[in-house]
């Protein structure tokens, strides 16, 4: 049985294509994949993102024990409601998951992690504790759901769906978050996403999330699927865990450098594995010259520098073109020419530095 959100009725009696992914029942489109991902880049969407998972952490010191068990420094979250990005990693320093961390007081954080990663990680993080800090206690919160609504307009069309929303959403920087209290009860908003546009993501009561989505809905949100949340992300040059990174890779060759700090002296778990391999490969962006093909994951790319491999590509609705991310060799620059094989043929293509598209705007040239 595949497991499903509070909102599969919904999709279903929509009319959504559902899909086996990573063994939840969710919705690839609602008719057309390209509509969505437009809607999502010049007005507003929303996704279902319940099979994700909330984890919340609480008791005292658990900001010393965040500080060894992520690759990024949790001593960057100052204000409460503050957001970090950083991997979890393995004691070889590959990655477990790509995550976000809310700092909402010294003994409370909230940890927001992939759906097929979900057990490991709770997994990894009762392994550390049990080590280094057993007071403390971690929630994995079955009870919550979540929603992404995404786009230019997504501000102003929460503020229609959710009562009270615009008081805490006006005020709200990126990568920040805060509480409100409603009707549905207590309801977590942050200003974070994964489709490189301005927006929103809501947690809340799994009971009530048929509520904010169908208030959504009135409130003229487009509904899309994980179509179109695959072309955005990989617009906005975000990675997918288990194909752009996973267990078996570095973050310093997956395009995450920036979410691992190496600068500070304090260990952190996998921090010797990190220092003791430094990336002979990088994670970088490639749009296609030549017609003929469309960039995909695993297709071969040839450099001067030696070959490497795509790790996610598609077809840019934003660039009308076909665009990849690549793991290649740390010598190969942006603006260098590469072939890729495609059934076969080896097509044109021209390295380029993430992101491809945000804002509503293409970044490189077609």
């Amino acid at each position: 049985m595949l497991k499903q959100t509070p909102l599969n009725a919904i999709h279903r009696a929509a009319g959504a294509r559902m899909v086996d992914f990573g063994g939840w029942d969710m919705p690839v489109n609602y008719g057309s994949q390209i509509g969505e991902h437009h809607a999502v880049r010049g007005d507003a969407g929303m996704f279902d993102v319940s099979h994700m998972r909330v984890v919340d952490l609480r008791g005292a010191g658990a900001r010393d024990f965040l500080r060894y068990a992520l690759a990024n420094n949790v001593d960057k979250l100052k204000d409460p409601g503050r957001a970090l990005y950083s991997c979890l990693l393995t004691p070889d320093g590959t990655v477990i998951d790509d995550l976000i961390v809310y700092f909402l007081g010294e003994d409370f954080f909230r940890i927001v992690v992939n759906a097929g990663t979900a057990d490991k990680d709770i997994a990894r993080f009762r392994h550390l504790i049990a080590e280094r800090a057993r007071g403390l206690e971690l929630t994995p919160r079955l009870d919550l759901a979540m929603i992404a609504v995404q786009g230019p307009k997504a501000r102003a069309k929460l503020w229609q769906a959710l009562p009270g929303s615009e008081a805490v959403s006006a005020t709200l920087k990126p990568f920040t978050a805060a509480v409100l209290k409603s009707a549905w009860g207590e309801v977590f908003v942050a200003r974070t996403g994964y489709t490189g546009e301005d927006g929103f993501e809501i947690v809340l009561p799994a009971p009530h999330a048929g509520d904010l989505w169908q208030a959504l809905v009135a409130a003229g949100v487009h509904p899309a699927g994980l179509g179109a949340r695959d072309t955005l992300r990989l617009e906005a040059g975000m990675n997918l865990y288990g194909q752009d990174m996973d267990e078996t890779v570095s973050p310093l060759e997956s395009g995450l450098a920036w979410t691992v700090d190496l600068a500070s002296p304090r260990d952190f778990a996998g921090k010797a594995a990190l220092l003791a391999h430094p990336p002979q490969r990088q994670l970088t962006g490639l749009v296609l010259i030549d017609r003929g093909g469309v960039l995909r994951a695993h297709q071969i790319v040839r450099t001067a520098h030696g070959d490497g491999e795509i790790t996610s590509g598609t077809f840019s609705p934003t660039l009308n073109q076909s665009i990849a991310l690549a793991r290649l060799p740390v010598t190969v620059q942006p603006g260098d020419s590469v072939k890729v094989v495609v059934r076969d043929k080896e097509l044109a293509a021209r390295v380029v530095k993430p992101p491809f598209a945000r804002n509503g705007k293409a970044l490189v040239a077609a």
